[in-house]
């Protein structure tokens, strides 16, 4: 019998912390940890593959709907998480083989595919169904599947590779096995096997197999301490989230008898709104967007479980909608940031907002003035999807309010994870802004490709400029390109790491048309644009067939864009197998290759690559074992090393010859000091 999961393990979600989405885990690393076994083979790997997939739940988990079986769910992003990172190469095996007992060592020598149907539904034990849905395969799939992993695998384990069982059975050999098949058939099919001692032995061995699968997973032994580390590094995260925002001066006035003066002029001058904000708001952030009329004081005021939670202004535009919050802890010493999707939602979303847009995430700053005065308050702001309409009345639903910790020297961690829960709501009157927009009409090469700069878009929350990209070129495309900061009229915005998108192609589909996102500009009509270019992510075309004969010994050498590339290993089977390498990555043109291996035109190729990330000095950073942010690295390049393919056929008694590594091109950075200037005048 096929060991199932049990679907009274679903937790209730609402207003769960990463605390107890580790909990969830540690309760169920044994159905996880064979499954991450999977994919790699060290500790280390094990843990951080763990990490990032309780972070990513917790990330996610107001996505999740309550019908939902919380199993598969966190299952399906488990999956998800282990094949995004192999193909990052950020969890690939390494040599160290620490983990890895006869099992995973045996179906190591199968394909992906294989291997996560058989350890899904053996060795974790998922029904067919469920591991067919986490798999985003169909049941018949999953159980062909699981007839060739097992096939290849009575091999492995010294049971042969000759079998003459009837072909006509053999399809229900998983169904038999796995007690699902229907009771007539089942019948049916006990007759035949009685009667064939072909089909006897066939079958027998299929069952010995199944049966060490499901036996080896109360072998697997999971190494002491293995979740309280991971428990470790969350609570050290959840102390650490901070993001240092560039410090702001509180601005200071005398209040002498120049006052009056000052006063007087401004009744005169329509000034006097800019000075009665600056006197009377604390939130630098906010006054800006008083003083250039954007927004005005709300004060709406709600109270629960001893914290008091003010909106203090909303600011709208076609982009996104801007809340400015304060928050008191009446009763302790603490602040709490509001962080949306985490206890946050808004009731009337999709009757008011523009569900296609993309909010920016604002990080809590407890570096500013105005959070550091009272250890009780805090002063934060919020993105939320900008509404459809001119007008409109947001209606904000807060149930947990995240606890910041300043203890933290981490600018990347700041909630602490004691949250407190409560019901605040709200209903917030929202105005939609209009935005600028000024034409450019400028145009510039970037590493010899034609780049358009169409306009400059000066919105109340965000500056945009919006260009295009000439897709026409025949040997080298620019694939996008970012940008460092923006100067408009002397003054400098930074650009968001994370805002930019993809627009639309033009009619004549000669160009592709982009957008990047820089802080807002106050108050400024344009008259000269400086733009900072920072990378150009660039695909170079240049074909290459290299033809393969595995009757020839092997490492072999070739020349491809000025680098000697390895051919390691070509080998027959099923599947069969191709290795090439190039470690030498100091002044190698490319950076990784757009290739493939060509067989039989029924077989399914599958790659794995080595790598190294070099940065701006020539210093290099294992992805594996350094697990270094790539963000802190300075002009961080991923150099391919190595690529491992595999090659299948469906037959399965049938061996796959390579015959050809197809090479379409390769892809490299640029890191540009470029800036274009641009008179409006």
């Amino acid at each position: 019998m096929v060991p199932t999961t049990d679907v009274n393990s679903v937790i209730p979600i609402d207003r769960k912390s990463m605390e107890s989405i580790a909990v969830w885990f540690d309760q169920h690393k044994n159905r996880f940890y064979p499954l991450g076994l999977t994919y790699v083979k060290t500790e280390r790997q094990m843990e951080e593959l763990f990490y990032r997939s309780i972070m990513k739940v917790h990330k996610e988990l107001h996505r999740l709907k309550g019908e939902t079986d919380f199993e598969s769910w966190v299952t399906s992003i488990f999956i998800h998480t282990c094949r995004e990172f192999s193909t990052a190469n950020s969890l690939l095996a390494s040599e160290e083989n620490n983990l890895h007992n006869d099992l995973f060592q045996v179906l190591d020598q199968l394909n992906l595919d294989e291997k996560e149907a058989l350890v899904l539904t053996y060795v974790s034990g998922f029904p067919h169904e469920k591991a067919a849905h986490l798999l985003q395969i169909s049941v018949e799939k999953l159980k062909t599947l699981l007839f060739s992993g097992i096939q290849s695998l009575r091999k492995e384990l010294g049971y042969g590779s000759t079998f003459h069982g009837c072909k006509e059975y053999q399809k229900d050999y998983i169904d038999y096995l796995d007690r699902t098949m229907e009771r007539s058939k089942k019948i049916e099919f006990e007759i035949h096997v009685y009667h064939c001692q072909n089909c006897q032995e066939d079958l027998g061995t299929f069952q010995d197999v199944r049966i060490y699968l499901t036996e080896q997973r109360k072998e697997l032994p999971i190494p002491t301490g293995f979740m309280k580390n991971i428990k470790a590094r969350l609570a050290e995260k959840e102390k650490k989230r901070r993001q240092k925002i560039k410090k702001r001066n509180k601005w200071v006035f005398i209040f002498a008898v120049v006052c009056t003066l000052i006063i007087g002029i401004g009744i005169f001058t329509g000034t006097f709104a800019k000075l009665y904000y600056t006197w009377t708001v604390e939130d630098q952030e906010l006054l800006p967007y008083l003083q250039h009329d954007f927004g005005e004081m709300l004060n709406l005021e709600a109270e629960s479980n001893g914290v008091k939670v003010k909106i203090k202004s909303a600011i709208s535009d076609e982009f996104q909608t801007l809340i400015f919050y304060e928050i008191e802890d009446t009763e302790a010493d603490n602040q709490y940031a509001i962080l949306f999707g985490d206890g946050v939602f808004v009731e009337n979303e999709m009757d008011l907002m523009n569900t296609d847009a993309y909010p920016i995430y604002y990080p809590p700053d407890l570096e500013s003035a105005v959070n550091k005065e009272k250890k009780n308050v805090y002063h934060g702001k919020m993105g939320l999807l900008p509404i459809r309409e001119d007008n409109g009345t947001i209606k904000l639903v807060i149930t947990q309010l995240m606890k910041l910790s300043d203890t933290s020297s981490n600018p990347d961690e700041v909630y602490d994870g004691n949250n407190k829960i409560g019901e605040w709501e709200f209903e917030i009157p929202v105005k939609k802004l209009p935005a600028n927009q000024y034409a450019l009409d400028e145009e510039k090469d970037v590493e010899g490709i034609p780049v358009r700069f169409d306009k400059l878009i000066i919105a109340p929350t965000a500056t945009i400029l919006q260009y295009s990209i000439n897709a026409m070129q025949s040997e080298k495309n620019l694939d996008r390109m970012t940008f460092d900061n923006l100067v408009v009229n002397d003054k400098r915005v930074n650009a968001d790491l994370f805002g930019g998108a993809f627009t639309d192609a033009q009619e004549n589909m000669d160009w592709i048309t982009y957008q990047a996102h820089f802080e807002p500009i106050f108050g400024e009509k344009p008259k000269e644009v400086k733009i900072q270019l920072k990378e150009a992510f660039l695909t170079v075309e240049d074909p290459k067939i290299v033809e393969l004969d595995p009757s020839q010994n092997y490492p072999q050498t070739f020349v491809y864009a000025g680098s000697t590339i390895t051919i390691e290993k070509v080998e027959i089977g099923n599947p069969a197998r191709v290795v090439i390498s190039d470690h030498h990555i100091e002044n190698r043109t490319y950076e990784t290759l757009n290739l493939g291996i060509n067989g039989d035109e029924t077989i399914e190729m599958g790659m794995r690559d080595d790598g190294v990330i070099v940065d701006k000095n020539g210093n290099k950073y294992d992805p594996i074992n350094d697990l270094v942010a790539y963000e802190e690295i300075e002009q961080p390049r991923y150099f391919s090393t190595k690529y491992d393919f595999s090659l299948r056929s469906d037959n399965a008694g049938e061996e796959v010859v390579p015959k050809r590594i197809e090479i379409y091109g390769y892809n490299m950075t640029k890191y540009l000091n470029n800036v274009v200037k641009i008179s409006l005048d």
